[in-house]
């Protein structure tokens, strides 16, 4: 099961094979943020509070796309006796 803060590699799109920590799980949709994956840029507008401008951020990837590669997960599985 895929957690906020495990490591995961993306399967396919623009960034493929790249490897990153979950920051945000949105489980009603099964999508997942992933540090420094998925960048898209934002425009904000200007308000009396906040400057707008052009951001960068992380978006939300589908589960399906995300491959778990923590250590500690792989190393709970237990071999058949034979």
């Amino acid at each position: 099961m895929i957690k906020k803060g495990l490591k995961v590699r993306v399967l396919t799109g623009k960034d493929k094979k790249k490897e990153g920590e979950i920051i945000e799980i949105d489980r009603t949709n099964n999508r997942a943020k992933v540090k420094e994956i998925n960048m898209v840029k934002k425009h904000i507008k200007t308000t009396k509070e906040k400057k707008g401008g052009i951001v960068t951020k992380e978006s939300f990837i589908h589960m399906s796309n995300l491959k778990l590669i923590d250590d500690k997960i792989k190393n709970k599985k237990v071999e058949a006796k034979k």
